[in-house]
């Protein structure tokens, strides 16, 4: 059994040791120390400070860069997949890619138009998000966050429902 070592016990949130060399009231070893420490945490002033001159994800460039990616990656997704405009068509069976959209040959199985979808989403994503970098920050801080994840829950509902002949055959 262990036996906890409580004469310096500290808040409950802290690590936990275990010393096997310890020896108990019984002689026998294994006590369970807590172990704690106290750490110095700097105002959010000069913590925020710090942060923007060396992390790219404070630079308010990235922030424009990657709010509009995300906005705008589900909505060309969408677009793409409801108006079938893949930049290119891949048959596994053939191990064939063409451009653009083709329909699926007889005896070769089906064609897959995903990749080209994810393709045209991501380039797409990418302009648009460097299109984004350039506009002043205060039009950025405009742009509502919660953009970010309803939009691509608003997009799986219609998507689904283009898919399900799928799971209803």
């Amino acid at each position: 059994m262990f036996k906890t070592d409580l004469a310096n016990c500290q808040p409950a949130t802290a690590p936990l040791e275990l010393n096997n060399n310890a020896t108990t009231r019984s002689g026998k070893g294994n006590v369970l120390r807590i172990v704690t420490t106290t750490t110095a945490t700097p105002s959010r002033s000069s913590a925020r400070a710090g942060a923007a001159t060396s992390s790219l994800a404070a630079s308010t460039k990235f922030k424009s860069f990657a709010i509009a990616f995300g906005i705008s990656v589900p909505i060309v997704y969408f677009g793409c997949e409801m108006f079938n405009l893949p930049a290119f068509t891949y048959h596994p069976a053939t191990n064939r890619v063409g451009l653009g959209w083709e329909a699926a040959r007889s005896g070769e199985g089906p064609a897959m138009y995903w990749y080209g979808w994810t393709g045209v989403t991501l380039v797409a994503g990418f302009i648009l998000g460097l299109l984004a970098t350039l506009l002043p920050e205060g039009v950025v801080k405009k742009i509502p966050l919660a953009l970010l994840w309803l939009l691509p829950i608003l997009a799986l509902v219609p998507l689904a429902y283009s898919l399900m002949p799928f799971w209803t055959k």
